[in-house]
């Protein structure tokens, strides 16, 4: 099934990952989509289109130029299909790049029991992206929209985003120790926190240390979970420790330019000449 752009942009929002958002503003002559059109471009994906072609490609590449350089912007780029973009439809577009880069890394929740849920509650009032993955499909499906089911949660470790901010809370003790060895291969996440009791700390740190892991990798596992000040063995209880330590991790933001300009984003001249369907002169950008 094709991911369409918005679907694409509610993933980017819930897992923390950077996007460029690209609008088809204006167009002139013969152009292979309409006003409106949109695509969502990420560092490694795209999805939907705007035209095709050596178009698309152009600007897949400006937009992943925009990515690298790891702040918000705007730009306003105009087209001309004949020349500039290999293509012979004789026209020309005008096409807004909105970068969206990434302010906090996600948390990423391994389980949809009781404490998820708890959890759930509790992180849907703060501007934190959260992804939810729960093995079992029918708890994922009866969990609701937010929660995602995977066959095999532990493959998705090694692709979540650096600093990513790991809970897991999962049913199955075997499952928690397979997603901590995942999550200590990977070697770059932000925190990496599982629900258990002392005993059931003392016996996975002697298997990590049986399989190979050092004392300093193990360190990076925070195992009990949750803020050591948060009495209480309830759901809600759990959660609210869970939470309080996880607002107490450092958050990854996004880089801000240190540049003081007097005028930042689109000139509202830039904007009213497509938006009234004038492309015959250059649009420029970042003025």
């Amino acid at each position: 099934m094709n991911v369409r752009w918005f679907e694409a942009l509610a993933d980017c929002e819930q897992q923390g990952h950077s996007y460029v958002l690209l609008t088809v503003m204006g167009t002139a002559g013969s152009v292979p989509r309409n006003p409106g059109s949109k695509m969502l471009v990420t560092a490694e994906q795209q999805y939907d289109t705007i035209g095709g072609g050596e178009l698309e490609f152009q600007l897949i590449s400006q937009a992943r130029q925009l990515l690298a350089q790891g702040q918000n912007s705007q730009q306003l780029v105009q087209v001309p299909l004949a020349a500039k973009a290999g293509q012979c439809c004789g026209g020309s577009v005008s096409v807004l790049l909105e970068c969206c880069i990434a302010s906090a890394a996600p948390v990423v929740i391994f389980g949809a029991g009781h404490v998820a849920h708890a959890l759930m509650t509790i992180l849907a009032q703060l501007p934190i992206p959260v992804l939810w993955l729960d093995n079992r499909q029918k708890l994922a499906q009866e969990a609701g929209a937010p929660c995602q089911w995977l066959a095999d949660p532990v493959a998705q470790v090694a692709d979540l985003p650096a600093q990513a901010r790991l809970v897991i809370v999962t049913h199955n003790h075997q499952l928690d120790y397979d997603l901590i060895r995942a999550a200590l291969h990977h070697g770059q996440l932000g925190y990496v926190g599982c629900i258990g009791s002392a005993t059931k700390t003392e016996r996975f740190k002697l298997r990590l240390q049986r399989d190979g892991f050092s004392q300093t990798d193990i360190q990076q596992l925070t195992m009990p979970i949750g803020h050591p000040d948060v009495a209480g063995k309830e759901p809600m209880a759990v959660a609210v420790a869970i939470a309080a330590q996880l607002l107490q991790q450092p958050v990854i933001s996004a880089p801000h330019s240190q540049d003081r300009q007097r005028r930042q984003g689109l000139h509202w001249k830039q904007l009213k000449q497509v938006l009234q369907g004038d492309t015959s002169s250059p649009v420029k950008s970042g003025e």
